[in-house]
C-alpha cells in the first residue's frame, strides 16, 4: 500500500503543484510548453533562492536553463543564446511587479571559425587560446530609478567537452565565478542539473501498473546555470531586511522579435518561472504558451487550477486516495500569496510579502512566485522536506538546491498543511531523495556538469 500511495501522490504532486499553470511534459519546467519545447537555449528549466550557507548576509538565486544537455552532445556543445535577455526579477512589495530586475546577456565569439571543434587544445583556463568558443555575458540591475552596470564583460564557463580537452575543468569553472563589489557575485556556465525526481509519472503513473519508481530520470544531464549572490539589503523593500524581509522571486526568458513591418522587434516574453512544478501538469495544453508569456499581474486567471485541481480527484478515483476537500485555499496561500496568518488556513507567519512592514496592503497581488523570508537563517543540517520537516529555512520558503521539492509537493496536494491530514499523506513520495552529484559547499554551489555520457550510467 505504500508503493501504491508513493506512486499516485506524485501524480497529485505535479499536478496540485502545477496547478498554477500552463504545463507539459518533463521536469520542473523542462520542455513544459509547446513553443518553448522547439527553442531549449531559452527554457528555463528551475529556480531556487536560499540565505547562503557560507555568507549568511547575503541570498543566493540560482536559476537554470537549457533541458536534458547530454554531456557528449557536440560539435556544438551548448551555450547561452544572443539578443536574449535572461532576467531575475524581484518582488518585495507584494503588488506582483517586478521591483528589480537583475538582467543577463550575452555574447559569443570564436578564435577560428573555420574550424568545427569547440576547443583546438587542453583547456586549462579561461584566457587558453585553445578555448575556440567563447562567451561573455554583462549583468545590469534595473530599477524604476534607471539601469545600473553591475558586470560589463564576465566570462562564461564553458560546455564541459571531456577529460582530455578539459583536464581540471573545476578550476576553469571556478575561474568565471566573478566579483562585481559590493559583495554581488555572479557565476554563470554549465553545471549538472540540481533537479532530481522520477519522471516516469508520465508514462501513465509509472508504466500503469506502479513498477516504475525510484528511478531519478535527470541524472547524467547537465544544465546552463546562471547564479547570483547579492547582499539582502541589496532586494528588500526600502534596503531594510528587519523590517521587510520577505521578496518574491521569478525567473523570466524574453528574445527579441522581428516585429511585422520588419523592422527591429522589442524583448518579447517566451519562458517564466517561480515555483518548481507549476509549469507542469494541470493547465490544458491551449493555455501553456500563454502562461510563459504571462505576468505575475496577471495570475488570478489560473485561479480556478489551484483551487479545484484535477489531478488529485483522479487519483481518488484511480487508487481511492481521497482528495482534500476544494476549494484549496491552503495551495493558494503556498503559491500565489505566500504564507502567513492573514493569508489563509496555514496559522503560520513565514513567506508574504504582506508580513513586510512598509508593504501597502492594499496593492497586495495573489501570484506565482517563490517567495523567501530572508530573516530565516540557514539551517545547520538542512532537511530535505523543508518547512513539512520542520525546518523553516527549506522548500516553500525559498527553495535550496537539496530540497525535495516533489516529495515536499505532493505532500502538500494530497492535504499535509491542513488540519488533521491522514498520516498516510507522510509516507509520500517519488523514491528519489537526494540529488546524484555532490554540490559545491562554496558559490555557486551547483554540482560540476556531469562528464560520462547518459547511455553508460
Amino acid at each position: 500500500m505504500k508503493t501504491v500511495l508513493r506512486v499516485a501522490a506524485l501524480g497529485v504532486s505535479v499536478a496540485c503543484v502545477a496547478s498554477l499553470a500552463p504545463v507539459q511534459s518533463n521536469a520542473s519546467s523542462h520542455r513544459e510548453a509547446p513553443l518553448i519545447a522547439g527553442t531549449p537555449g531559452l527554457d528555463n528549466t528551475d529556480l531556487y533562492a536560499f540565505v547562503s550557507p557560507d555568507a549568511p548576509e547575503t541570498v543566493t538565486v540560482v536559476a537554470n536553463w537549457q533541458p536534458f544537455e547530454e554531456p557528449n552532445g557536440g560539435p556544438n556543445f551548448y551555450t547561452f543564446a544572443e539578443k536574449t535577455a535572461y532576467d531575475i526579477n524581484i518582488d518585495n512589495n507584494g503588488d506582483a511587479k517586478a521591483d528589480i530586475t537583475y538582467r543577463y546577456t550575452f555574447r559569443t565569439s570564436y578564435r577560428n571559425a573555420g574550424t568545427f571543434l569547440y576547443n583546438t587544445g587542453p583547456v586549462t583556463s579561461l584566457s587558453d587560446g585553445d578555448l575556440n568558443l567563447r562567451q561573455s555575458y554583462s549583468l545590469d540591475r534595473i530599477t524604476s530609478a534607471g539601469t545600473k552596470k553591475v558586470l560589463k564583460t564576465a566570462r562564461v564557463a564553458p560546455s564541459f567537452t571531456g577529460k582530455a580537452s578539459m583536464p581540471n575543468y573545476a578550476t576553469v569553472s571556478d575561474e568565471a565565478v566573478t566579483s562585481a563589489g559590493g559583495g554581488v557575485t555572479s557565476f554563470a556556465g554549465q553545471a549538472d542539473d540540481p533537479f532530481f525526481a522520477d519522471l516516469r509519472v508520465f508514462d501513465l503513473l509509472y508504466g500503469g501498473d506502479l513498477s516504475e519508481v525510484g528511478q531519478d530520470s535527470l541524472r547524467g544531464y547537465n544544465v546552463n546555470s546562471i547564479a547570483l549572490r547579492v547582499p539582502k539589503a541589496d532586494l528588500a523593500l526600502k534596503g531594510n531586511v528587519s523590517r521587510n524581509p520577505v521578496v518574491g522571486i521569478w525567473s523570466t526568458t524574453s528574445r527579441i522579435g522581428a516585429s511585422m513591418k520588419g523592422k527591429p522587434g522589442k524583448l518579447q516574453q517566451v519562458s517564466r518561472l517561480g515555483m518548481p512544478l507549476v509549469n507542469e501538469a494541470v493547465i490544458p495544453a491551449g493555455r501553456k504558451n500563454e502562461f510563459n508569456a504571462s505576468v505575475p499581474t496577471g495570475d488570478t486567471k489560473f485561479l480556478s487550477h489551484v483551487t479545484s485541481p484535477e489531478i488529485p480527484k483522479l487519483i481518488e478515483a484511480i487508487y481511492k486516495i481521497p482528495a482534500p476537500a476544494t476549494p484549496r485555499k491552503d495551495l493558494v496561500e503556498v503559491f500565489l500569496t505566500g504564507v502567513c496568518k492573514d493569508c489563509g488556513p496555514i496559522a503560520a507567519d513565514l513567506n508574504s510579502q504582506l508580513l513586510n512592514k512598509d508593504v501597502v496592503k492594499k496593492s497586495f497581488r495573489p501570484s506565482e512566485q517563490l517567495r523567501l523570508n530572508m530573516a530565516v537563517a540557514p539551517a545547520e543540517n538542512p532537511n530535505r522536506f523543508g518547512v513539512i520537516g520542520g525546518d523553516l529555512a527549506g522548500f516553500p520558503n525559498g527553495r535550496r538546491l537539496t530540497d525535495d521539492v516533489i516529495d515536499v509537493t505532493l505532500q502538500a496536494a494530497e492535504g499535509i498543511l491542513l488540519p488533521d491530514p491522514p498520516a498516510a499523506v507522510k509516507t509520500l513520495g517519488d523514491g528519489v531523495d537526494a540529488n546524484s552529484a555532490g554540490f559545491r559547499s562554496h558559490f555557486p554551489y551547483v554540482a560540476l556538469p556531469n562528464e560520462v555520457s547518459v547511455n553508460q550510467q
